[in-house]
């Protein structure tokens, strides 16, 4: 029984997920989302261990440019949010029609913005680097690497928004199998373009940004075949390709929420590596490598928290809010016994981990320490991903929005700088306030959740 669930899962049989029994319907949603996050979290493991073979200054270049790039991230997820509660709502009225319709305005909307941040970027790369705090020699070797990754960045938007349309439909098969395409691409080509192969000496940096653009590239080339195919529910008919702006208005509605809430996180993380780069080059390598080792365990959580968004769009528009809120519960049961048994390792082997990546004992020392002391809080983080995840599949973006600014930036970002620098305790005490600020913003998610009116939302 579980095997034939599990095959079900990755082939992608379809589901009615407001009839299948909760535990099996987070079991087959999960399964898939899970996959999908774990290649998006090998992606930033394998990528940050060959662009660390090029030194310190690379590493920090990398870490400068998704600080930055992170606003691109926030956007595309914030749109995705939009397509998951819309499209998991007209999958549960069985409007599948007007799911098709939904789609292609938030193509529309995708490409719009991508195309317009990718100019931006491209323009300003050594500003942006600049106003993060990077050391000279770190702006001339990594402009090149900051441009590509902006000009770039329209894969990364559908990307996301795409997959989100995906796992509203409960296709969560074509989500992980795009991303897998994807990142499987990035994770062959990043060492043949950064080193080169035989008498080529590679691009070095930028072909981490080639190798990368081109992946996400091809695995929307993916998305877009099957939405345009017609053989799946979630399908964009000749009918369907119009302009919508009553749909386009309603995209943005949910979307500003969801864009809100990784804007502020990433305005939150913005702040926090620039505060990092006071403390030099070694500090910042070490910070980005401890959160992209951190990032391995942290989206595969992600993707198991997926299932809630899923569950609760789609019993919500079967008029099912009490089955909707019970699917959230399991959902976070089975996610806190993940965390909870990764947090041991990073306890345990932080130092063997930062040393995979890098020999350089200063860097190393910043890695493993935030390791061990961001793992603290991975319990909390748990609860906090399913409730965020329950509120945007409701389509309550705005909740999560200014829990966000008064976790985010009134508490994380003052007690960053207090411990960091008044108190003297430099990237420990950056790496102490995130462990904090993000398990106190999970209580604080769990007090609105449990008031309820998530399920009152009307899309």
């Amino acid at each position: 029984m579980t095997w034939q669930l599990i095959k079900d899962a990755l082939r992608g049989k379809e589901q009615d997920f407001t009839s299948l029994p909760l535990k099996t319907a987070i079991f087959v949603l999960a399964i898939p989302m899970i996959l999908e996050m774990m290649m998006e979290s090998a992606f930033a493991v394998v990528d940050i261990f060959f662009v660390a073979k090029l030194g310190e200054h690379a590493i920090a270049t990398v870490g400068l440019t998704e600080s930055v790039v992170v606003l691109v991230y926030a956007m595309g997820f914030g749109i995705s949010m939009a397509a998951t509660a819309l499209i998991s709502r007209r999958f549960g009225e069985k409007e599948y029609a007007e799911a098709g319709a939904a789609a292609f305005q938030l193509l529309i909307v995708g490409g719009a913005i991508s195309i317009v941040l990718g100019i931006l970027g491209w323009t300003f790369a050594p500003d942006i680097l600049g106003l993060m705090g990077a050391e000279a020699t770190v702006i001339e070797t990594g402009v090149n690497y900051t441009r590509i990754i902006f000009a770039g960045n329209t894969a990364i938007m559908l990307l996301f928004l795409l997959n989100g349309a995906f796992r509203g439909a409960g296709q969560a098969h074509h989500a992980m199998r795009s991303l897998w395409i994807a990142n499987g691409l990035n994770i062959i080509l990043d060492s043949i373009l950064i080193f080169g192969i035989g008498n080529w000496a590679g691009y070095g940096l930028e072909g981490a940004a080639i190798a990368t653009t081109f992946g996400r590239g091809i695995g929307v080339m993916y998305q877009l075949y099957h939405l345009f195919n017609g053989k799946h529910k979630l399908k964009i008919l000749k009918e369907n390709i119009v302009i919508s702006w009553v749909i386009i208005k309603k995209i943005m509605q949910i979307a500003i929420g969801g864009m809100g809430q990784f804007l502020i996180d990433s305005v939150s993380w913005i702040a926090l590596t620039r505060m990092n780069a006071e403390f030099g080059s070694a500090s910042l390598a070490g910070f980005t490598i401890a959160f992209r080792i951190l990032i391995f365990t942290l989206l595969p959580a992600w993707g198991l928290s997926g299932a809630a968004s899923t569950l609760v769009g789609q019993n919500l528009g079967a008029k099912q809010p009490h089955r909707a809120e019970k699917a959230v519960w399991l959902t976070a049961r089975y996610t806190v016994i993940f965390m909870a048994s990764v947090t041991g390792i990073y306890l345990l082997f932080n130092k063997q981990l930062a040393g995979f990546f890098t020999d350089i004992p200063e860097v190393q020392s910043v890695a493993a320490q935030g390791l061990w002391v961001v793992a603290l809080g991975y319990i909390f983080f748990a609860v906090g991903m399913v409730l965020t995840q329950a509120f945007n599949g409701a389509g309550d973006t705005k909740t999560p929005a200014w829990i966000n600014i008064g976790v985010l930036w009134f508490i994380e970002i003052p007690l960053a700088y207090v411990l960091a620098f008044p108190l003297g305790m430099a990237h420990l005490g950056i790496f102490i306030s995130i462990a904090f600020s993000h398990s106190f913003h999970s209580l604080i998610s769990l007090y609105f959740f449990k008031k309820g009116k998530w399920k009152l939302m009307e899309l």
